[in-house]
């Protein structure tokens, strides 16, 4: 039971930092447009990926650089392009449930979910990477893997229901510009760290 707890704290120290996967899972949350469904597919990528951790895979990428710059490369612009997305929102501040604007569907919000967790090198590199290599040290790897597992799915269906819980006081258009305009910086900061973090590495 000690590697499931310590793996769960683990688990909650990783994923809790502010990133993309729980910025998109808050935004859903706010505007009632399938948060649960944007918890879940965030809940089931991070298992896929810590499994594959556990099993070593991560360890076979950090010998290729190749996909590492590649995939941080397409990382970079699907945030990009998604912080594009929330600043052209934020030029039209509306309360999604009193506007009448039309809602993303389940198909939009299941690609955000999975753009969010295997195009983000951070979330590759906590799940793939960080949480792989803690597995090795563990006595039981499937305990340890259960509780990180379980660290993913309390968070991420937590962080949705208290961002629905919280969307009944988002009553003005501006407040849903600011949470915009947030997504957005945030998504483009964490584009910028990406690309200048591969700058770096790339010089001689």
């Amino acid at each position: 039971m000690s590697d499931v707890l310590a793996a769960f704290v683990l688990g909650l120290g990783l994923i809790m930092a502010i990133g993309p996967q729980n910025a998109f899972v808050i935004r859903q949350g706010l505007r009632r447009e399938h948060a649960l469904l944007a918890a879940l597919a965030c809940a089931l990528s991070d298992t896929l990926l810590m499994t594959l951790g556990v099993l070593g895979v991560g360890r076979l990428l950090a010998a290729r650089p190749e996909l590492v710059t590649l995939g941080t490369l397409v990382g970079a612009a699907f945030l990009l392009w998604y912080g594009a997305q929330a600043f052209r929102s934020a030029r039209r501040p509306q309360q999604p449930e009193l506007s009448g604007q039309a809602a993303a569907g389940p198909r939009a919000i299941i690609l955000g979910a999975l753009g969010f967790s295997f195009l983000n090198p951070h979330a590759l590199l906590d799940t793939l990477v960080l949480i792989g290599g803690a597995s090795a040290s563990a006595s039981r790897p499937e305990l340890f893997l259960a509780g990180v597992i379980s660290a993913s799915w309390v968070w991420f269906f937590g962080l949705a229901l208290a961002a629905r819980g919280l969307a009944g006081y988002m009553r003005s258009a501006r407040t849903w510009q600011a949470v915009d305009i947030l997504v957005g910086l945030m998504m483009w900061a964490t584009a910028l760290h990406l690309l200048l973090e591969l700058a770096r590495e790339a010089r001689p």
